[in-house]
């Protein structure tokens, strides 16, 4: 493989890392807060967390694509699951927090939003139950947020074991 397409490859790995990453931390440690003091409604972190939907996507295309491309041209690669080093162990953790990652997020997108989606029609009709609700939601998505921002750090402690080996 070309020298610069694997350039290109790790250039393009980083910037979606920074994308994916930043995200989930800007959401659990600056939107939470701000929300909790309520300096920040409800709908506005709903919007906000659908505005990074199509981000969060497509850094994690990208994360698989040029990850996939850098883990072939290793020297270390041995081959599909083929666990015979310490390399091979970090990587195969590595793929298993980003499908963690993966399954989070599709979650989310897919159950989770519409749900708050649902209860903010509902409050209209039943305030009351409407806020229960929507408190029961948002705690669940923050303990799923937490968990994501975990699965996402490990896959950068992955990536620094694998890189020092």
């Amino acid at each position: 493989m070309s020298f610069w397409v694997l350039v290109a490859s790790y250039w393009v790995h980083l910037l979606a890392t920074v994308v994916w990453l930043g995200g989930q931390t800007l959401f659990l440690f600056v939107a939470w807060p701000a929300l909790r003091q309520q300096t920040l409604d409800n709908n506005q972190w709903l919007a906000l967390q659908k505005r990074f939907l199509p981000w969060a996507n497509g850094s994690l295309v990208l994360l698989l694509l040029t990850g996939f491309v850098q883990m072939t041209q290793d020297p270390n690669y041995s081959g599909f699951l083929t666990i015979d080093s310490l390399w091979a162990g970090a990587i195969l953790v590595k793929h298993i927090a980003f499908g963690g990652m993966v399954l989070l997020g599709g979650y989310l997108q897919f159950s989770l939003y519409p749900a708050l989606d649902r209860v903010k029609l509902l409050a209209e009709k039943r305030p009351q139950l409407a806020v229960d609700e929507q408190s029961a939601l948002h705690q669940q998505e923050m303990r799923l947020l937490r968990v994501n921002l975990a699965c996402a750090v490990l896959v950068l402690l992955c990536t620094a074991v694998a890189t020092a080996v």
